[in-house]
């Protein structure tokens, strides 16, 4: 689950991690209020969106004046923000963080995240913050210095030392670091984050160490742990075919390709759309109904792929373990009924009353082309997506 910027800042604002003073408003009217509540000087405009390059975009605009002020906050509220993480359409700017200037001498890269191989949390800091992590991490890994999270969310006092010195820092500096970096670390797990990312954390010219942006997602995982999370969320910030499928009980993730899918079980479904992508094809979706389906849910499921615009053709691909073939074979007749199914569907079912599933999808009078296994089945998707079926 992803929060907005200004949320993430107020979580570590709670745990002792320096921010600026900012205020947060949700029109321009409330926006040009709170940049007079902060006083002359320099002030930084921010879009909120769960979107990352934001400044690149036009969604951050620094500001000397009241005027210049006024006229940033004007032109990023409710604009169409695109950026390399919101994809071409870009999202609406309706939430605005404005930011009280600060002395920038130094900008660091500060993160925490789950380092699988080590199979702990790891602390990674480097000296090139401000730029994308990824890129310094592919170009030159040896500017990332790491350190192990314990399971209570503590550091070890010589990593803390270390990683200061890693970037070059001493005195109070050295202090107000290695003190932010214990606290981030408390965020990490106390909040049971899968990530708690400080981008950049600046060293102003007096030598002081703050959070000049923030980005924290949480592990749903742990929701039932963190009830106030549900309050942080911003259901306009996500896709409404996902927040549906959630209440249905179905994992749906959006994705760019034609080809609809629908399955059941994660693993399978990874297999699914990878074999999409060796046959040529493209995945429109993510979708795993579970282990126990019902009509309705897989009614669900059709109506939440087919609002996809892109969606050219679905592919089914069920096998029935827990759940019967013929049960979900009653499920697609039904749902291609009730949705008025248009493009073509392909159906691949194995596994417990396989047989009976094939004889429904047979007499039901639905175009529904059936196939051998996987490999037949992405091989008759793509081809139906092109439109070159025989």
């Amino acid at each position: 689950m992803k929060i907005h910027e200004y949320q993430a800042k107020q979580i570590l604002s709670r745990y002792g991690i320096p921010v600026p003073k900012s205020e947060v408003a949700f029109s321009v009217e409330e926006a040009k209020k709170g940049a007079e509540a902060l006083g002359e000087g320099v002030r930084v405009v921010k879009a909120q969106i769960h979107a990352g390059g934001r400044g690149k975009g036009g969604g951050v605009k620094v500001t000397t004046s009241t005027e210049q002020c006024h006229e940033a906050i004007e032109n990023i509220f409710g604009m169409q923000l695109v950026t390399h993480q919101t994809g071409p359409e870009g999202k609406e700017v309706t939430t605005l963080l404005i930011e009280e200037g600060c002395d920038i001498a130094r900008e660091i890269y500060c993160g925490l995240v789950i380092d699988r191989a080590a199979e702990c949390p790891v602390l990674m800091v480097s000296s090139e913050g401000g730029v994308d992590i990824e890129e310094v991490a592919a170009e030159r890994p040896e500017a990332i210095h790491k350190a192990p999270i314990s399971g209570d969310g503590s550091l070890a006092e010589d990593d803390l030392q270390r990683l200061a010195a890693a970037l070059e820092m001493d005195g109070d500096t050295a202090s107000q670091f290695m003190e932010m970096s214990r606290n981030l670390a408390k965020v990490f797990v106390e909040e049971d984050c899968s990530l708690a990312e400080i981008n950049p954390l600046v060293v102003t010219g007096s030598g002081d160490v703050i959070a000049l942006d923030a980005k924290i997602n949480f592990d749903e995982n742990a929701a039932f742990r963190h009830p106030e999370h549900a309050e942080l969320r911003d259901l306009s910030e996500e896709d409404p075919r996902e927040a549906r499928a959630e209440e249905w009980e179905l994992s749906y993730v959006g994705m760019d390709g034609n080809i609809g899918c629908m399955v059941n079980g994660a693993g399978l479904a990874m297999a699914t759309m990878d074999i999409i992508k060796l046959r040529g094809g493209e995945p429109a979706n993510f979708l795993d109904v579970g282990g126990t389906a019902t009509a309705e849910r897989v009614t669900e499921a059709f109506k939440i792929i087919l609002e996809d615009p892109n969606v050219a053709a679905i592919l089914v691909n069920i096998f029935g373990g827990i759940i019967r073939c013929d049960l979900i074979a009653e499920g697609i007749v039904e749902a291609a009924k009730v949705t008025n199914l248009s493009v073509p569907l392909v159906v691949r079912l194995e596994g417990n009353n396989v047989a009976e599933g094939h004889q429904i999808l047979q007499s039901s009078g639905i175009d529904i082309i059936t196939a051998d296994d996987l490999s037949d089945a992405a091989v008759k998707a793509v081809a139906a997506a092109e439109g070159s079926l025989a």
